[in-house]
């Protein structure tokens, strides 16, 4: 069965070998990073430890580079969000003689497909370097294009985004890594069970060893094989298809009352958006903690907040998600803003408002004492789907001001 599913994800990553042991998204960087350095280190550059990575990567990145003993050089982006690639290719060229990988999320974390992807994988090849492709945002990819057609080198992906295996909890995840013919012989391997490549390349030299399993969390890799054989070819790509139909739908019914901050030439999103509060602060006092506080009223927990850009949400439906449920989050998130409109005409006090006070959960709505300027329904009940159906905040927030002092 691990043989068959390395074959798969091979055929839908365009890949010659996957390895099944990382077993954690962060745990694939770091064994893709490890292959590229075992790879230079047997053409004799050992020099070679720059490692070029653009602010619209993923936030790991950097780090699993760090542990590899790269030097990490920062490159931009532009105003639509993609890869400044004149900064890419000055960086590329002043470290050609040190350059070992670029690290590129595709589509990037900001929301859009890099149009210019696979000039921006020439010049890193150009100059001596590997592309390393954060597989992450691969439910955008699957069956429309591939990260070997787009000419990365090696990508992990993780399973427990694209391939099925629950996600979030605290784990178990799963981080395979995929790379070209060139880079196959350094996959790594195991000193009990000797794995190597799916499939083998025909002569191996591994890196080592990534995780104390052979292929990683093995228990939850029949869940992904189902999953894909299951699905099909079609089914697999209708799913990108989905996830990408989803998040431009939910970004057309928001644009009206967020800015959406970043768009692709043809004014399209991929498969997650951002929408922008950091007006709020000026206009409100609001912050994106606010709202994401009062998402919790509403029965949602919040998306990714502040991450990639401070003051933002960056909304990533997927394919999962109903019509149904989509609307329920916009107009939810509709709602919020009606919320924030309110404190900007001076209807509601820009200190002590319900986005302020939120969450509010049953021990304080239940209290003897209310002493808010706004009801007890309004916080619990802000729309009337949530008469019927609610999932509730279980805290509330810390009304002792040294709460300000407990952040990281």
């Amino acid at each position: 069965m691990f043989n068959n599913l390395g074959e798969l994800l091979c055929t839908i990553t365009g890949f010659d070998s996957f390895s099944l042991q990382p077993n954690a998204g962060a745990a694939g960087e770091y064994a893709g990073l490890m292959v590229i350095r075992a790879y230079h280190m047997s053409r004799g550059d050992h020099h070679r430890n720059v490692c070029i990575i653009p602010v619209s990567a993923h936030g790991t990145n950097p780090a699993s580079a760090a542990m590899c003993g790269m030097k990490i050089v920062s490159v931009g982006t532009d105003s639509k969000g993609n890869i400044n690639i004149e900064e890419l290719r000055k960086a590329a060229e002043a470290n050609k003689d040190k350059l070992s990988a670029l690290m590129v999320t595709y589509p990037s974390t900001h929301g859009v497909y890099e149009e210019g992807i696979d000039e921006i994988c020439k010049i890193i090849h150009d100059n001596g370097g590997q592309v390393y492709m954060d597989g992450a945002n691969m439910n955008a990819q699957v069956g429309l294009t591939s990260p070997g057609f787009i000419g990365a080198d090696v990508c992990h992906l993780n399973l427990h985004k694209t391939f099925c295996i629950p996600h979030g909890g605290g784990g178990p995840g799963m981080g395979p890594i995929g790379v070209k013919k060139h880079l196959a012989p350094f996959l790594p391997s195991h000193p009990v069970v000797p794995t190597g490549g799916i499939p083998a390349p025909e002569k191996s030299d591994p890196l080592g060893t990534i995780s104390a399993a052979p292929w990683g969390s093995a228990l939850i890799l029949p869940i992904s094989y189902t999953y894909i054989a299951m699905m099909g070819s079609k089914g697999l790509t209708d799913a990108s298809k989905i996830a990408i139909l989803n998040a431009n739908y939910m970004a057309k019914r928001l644009e009206k009352h967020y800015p959406v901050l970043f768009r692709g030439v043809n004014g399209t999103v991929a498969h997650e958006f951002i929408i922008d509060l950091r007006g709020f602060k000026n206009t409100a006092g609001i912050e994106p903690e606010d709202v994401a506080k009062r998402l919790m009223d509403y029965g949602f927990h919040a998306p990714t907040m502040s991450w990639p850009v401070p003051g933002t949400l960056m909304i990533e439906p997927t394919e999962s998600e109903s019509k149904a449920e989509l609307d329920r989050f916009c107009d939810t998130l509709i709602s919020i803003r009606e919320e924030i409109a309110e404190i900007e005409n001076g209807k509601a006090d820009i200190h002590n408002n319900v986005l302020k006070g939120a969450p509010h959960p049953p021990s304080l709505l239940m209290a003897d004492a209310w002493t808010k300027p706004y009801s007890r329904e309004y916080a619990a009940f802000p729309a009337s789907w949530l008469r019927t159906a609610k999932f509730w905040p279980t805290t509330g927030m810390p009304e002792n001001p040294l709460y300000s002092g407990l952040t990281c």
